[in-house]
């Protein structure tokens, strides 16, 4: 992938029509398809896109355009802190299951990764090779055919309807066992929009596969036919394949500009990508004796519900109960919103929780102390607020260990 056909920017960051290769086309693609997805991806402006709080890869054509997560005030152009926050999106990405790599540091990325889409396509073709060695499976399905002799049953209507000439010929309704089969179909697919949108070294890869596939029908592949899957012991091992070519072939948008412009997008929301990894990190390494839950729900008012993003239960303390609300935005130190405040205080009540806290992502904040609510009801003990802030980033610049992160955060409640 050259340079001239792959862009970096950070979220919340600008890229107008002409910079770095991007071209008007893109620009009319990017906005035909944010109109399609309720305009939530990024917000046009004059003559160029703004993005927002949405990170991830947009491919058009033969540009690739990777938004990264940002959480510092350095210089955007910084090539360094692009290195470092495109590790960070890995890692997150990695965390939460989003991907599967066995190692994303900086080192093993500039050798074998320009983008993170590479990162799926090359997962997605070790997955077909590995089934491809073992043998493709193969399933009953039924057809209808002319025979030379019965085989199945007879289809009468149809027999009458086209062998009223060759009465030597019976069309049936038999079982074939063949590969040809809608797991294959869906492989296949998403091995054809990667023959789309690949012109670099995985190309000959992409073509050695497609050789393996040529008796597998080509259909278009939807959504419903993803529900109608039911994997089972003997093809469990297509897990993996299915869901990065449920991605590739959900996220696929040929011709989006009515030109030749197909369009693949792999966008994550970062408040919740931020909001699952800080939980994965505390659920793996938490401390002896505590429970960490995910989205717990409580009915607030009549069928409305309240969830916080995780609740941590200390239970070598009668399952006292910590609020952690995550927030992936930059704030000045102890200036929380009225609005945040306010949400956690009825975190606090629905969970007989003591504290709460929000989490930042961290420049030179510093964590506020605990700050009361003044509110006290049926001898209930003082309800309690903190902001907390941690740094993905060690002071070398590489991802922070998940052990340390834990800890960081399970001490900011002592």
């Amino acid at each position: 992938m050259s340079g001239k056909n792959f862009i970096q920017v950070f979220e919340y960051q600008k890229l107008r029509v002409g910079e770095n290769g991007f071209k008007k086309s893109h620009f009319d693609a990017m906005v035909k398809f944010n109109e399609r997805n309720d305009n939530k991806y990024f917000r046009p402006i004059f003559n160029g896109i703004q993005f927002n709080s949405h990170v991830g890869v947009i491919q058009i054509g033969g540009l690739t355009l990777e938004i990264l997560p940002k959480a510092d005030r350095d210089n955007y152009a910084s090539i360094e802190q692009k290195e470092i926050w495109q590790s960070v999106l890995l890692e997150m990405l990695k965390v939460c299951k989003h991907i599967k790599v066995d190692s994303v540091s900086e080192s093993s990325l500039k050798k074998r990764y320009k983008s993170i889409l590479e990162v799926y396509y090359e997962m997605y073709l070790n997955e077909l090779n590995h089934l491809v060695k073992r043998g493709l499976i193969k399933k009953y399905r039924r057809i209808e055919s002319n025979q030379l002799a019965l085989k199945g049953k007879l289809v009468f209507a149809k027999n009458i309807n086209k062998n009223t000439v060759h009465k030597e010929r019976m069309y049936c309704e038999h079982q074939v066992y063949d590969k040809d089969h809608l797991l294959n179909q869906i492989l296949l697919k998403g091995l054809n929009i990667l023959n789309e949108l690949t012109n670099n070294h995985l190309s000959d890869r992409v073509n050695s596969l497609l050789f393996e596939f040529e008796h597998i029908k080509q259909v278009e592949i939807t959504k419903d036919h993803f529900k109608k899957l039911q994997l089972n012991r003997k093809s469990v091992d297509y897990s993996r394949a299915i869901n990065i070519a449920k991605m590739l072939i959900l996220n696929y948008s040929p011709n989006i500009s009515s030109g030749n412009e197909n369009m693949l997008t792999l966008l994550f929301d970062m408040n919740r990508l931020w909001e699952e990894y800080i939980f994965r990190i505390l659920n793996k390494y938490k401390k002896e004796g505590y429970e960490v839950s995910f989205q717990n729900s409580n009915v607030f008012w009549e069928h409305k519900t309240i969830r916080p993003d995780i609740v941590v239960t200390n239970t070598n303390k009668s399952n006292e109960a910590f609020i952690i609300d995550t927030k992936w935005k930059i704030i000045e130190s102890n200036n929380p919103s009225d609005d945040d405040l306010k949400q956690m205080f009825a975190y606090n009540l629905h969970w007989s929780s003591t504290k709460s806290m929000l989490l930042y992502p961290q420049l030179e904040q510093i964590d506020s102390t605990f700050g009361n609510y003044q509110y006290l009801h049926h001898g209930q003990e003082t309800n309690q607020c903190k902001l907390g802030f941690v740094s993905v980033i060690d002071n070398s610049g590489c991802i922070k260990e998940g052990r340390i992160l834990s800890d960081e955060i399970f001490n900011k409640f002592e």
